[in-house]
């Protein structure tokens, strides 16, 4: 069975319901999963959990830096693990420092440190009764989830996926999560990025084969030459809005696109995402984001599969009315 995830955005161009029959449409469709990125990503997962009964179910991420600690992360994995029947994938990621500034919580210290414990805490919680811990970043004495007679520690492995971009941070998924979970990775650098996972994952006995290596890979499905340019626009705009963030930024420096993404990331802070639109190169654009005809999409996806990505998770974005242009591109693939 061919492996497939789906992305689905909380934007206020989608209502709940339509998020949740979009992934009840991904489920009929064959796909092995679904994501919901953004920090009410549970909410949503919950609901979809109850109205799905196959498709497994990932927060793509949640942000240690600013979106729950790690007694909070543990009891909500195990809640919705038992709410989906073992569904539940945990995506975790320190997130982009300068969206989570000015949460009560917010801690942008030690954010390799922070991500590592909080891992080695959930963990802990979801497999033991009670819980010493004694970090850089975190400290437990007797800590231990409450839930329910029928929670018996040890009694469900929740995979945990960490999102990279960074060497850094790819090394770090590959020595301790079940999983990586990459976002705008280029052809041309995906082999750069499994030898870092490599060596990670050999820092603890383990080898590539060891780590699932997820991506989003984002698709708009287009029908015919006006669709197409209306796609190509959004693709723009999609990306000048992520070129706001240094972290990509930096990341297209390491896959080579040091120069375009700079000057986008110049335009975004001079006329903001919408004007900066319109610095966006083709051949950046081409490189980041897949947009054309079905049969040519799936050839693309196809292409990063077998290039070393065992879960393309299918991010489609809004083209003129959201709700249509995500059921289109959705319904293009199929497992």
């Amino acid at each position: 069975m061919v492996r497939l995830g789906v992305r689905l955005d909380q934007i206020p161009d989608l209502t709940p319901r339509e998020l949740i029959d979009l992934a009840v449409l991904a489920e009929q469709r064959g796909y092995e999963s679904v994501w919901i990125p953004g920090p009410d990503s549970l909410t949503c997962l919950a609901a979809i959990a109850v109205a799905t009964r196959q498709i497994r179910l990932g927060t793509g991420i949640l942000s240690v830096l600013s979106q729950r600690l790690p007694v909070l992360l543990a009891q909500s994995a195990l809640g919705l693990g038992r709410l989906s029947g073992g569904r539940f994938i945990m995506g975790l990621g320190v997130g982009h420092p300068v969206s989570s500034k000015g949460h009560d919580d917010y801690s942008g210290e030690r954010p390799f440190t922070r991500l590592r414990e909080t891992v080695e805490i959930v963990r802990r919680l979801l497999g033991e009764s009670q819980v010493d811990y004694e970090g850089r970043v975190f400290r437990l004495k007797g800590a231990g989830l409450n839930f329910g007679p029928d929670s018996r520690p040890g009694a469900a492995h929740i995979p945990i996926y960490i999102a990279a971009l960074g060497p850094q941070m790819v090394e770090l998924a590959g020595e301790i999560a079940d999983g990586v979970l990459l976002n705008y990775v280029t052809l041309n650098y995906l082999d750069s990025v499994l030898e870092h996972l490599d060596r990670g994952a050999r820092r603890s006995g383990r080898s590539l084969k060891d780590i699932d290596v997820a991506s989003y890979i984002r698709v708009a499905v287009t029908r015919d030459a006006n669709d197409m340019d209306m796609a190509r626009g959004a693709a723009r705009r999609l990306i000048a809005h992520y070129m706001g963030h240094p972290t990509y930024v930096n990341a297209c420096v390491q896959m080579g696109f040091g120069k375009e993404a700079a000057a986008v990331a110049e335009a975004v802070a001079r006329v903001g995402e919408e004007g900066a639109a319109a610095a966006v190169t083709e051949t950046l654009q081409e490189a980041l984001v897949i947009v054309g005809p079905a049969d040519y999409c799936r050839k693309e996806v196809e292409a990063r599969r077998a290039l070393g990505i065992n879960l393309p998770i299918i991010g489609p974005f809004m083209v003129g009315a959201a709700e249509p242009s995500y059921r289109n591109t959705i319904g293009a693939f199929w497992a």
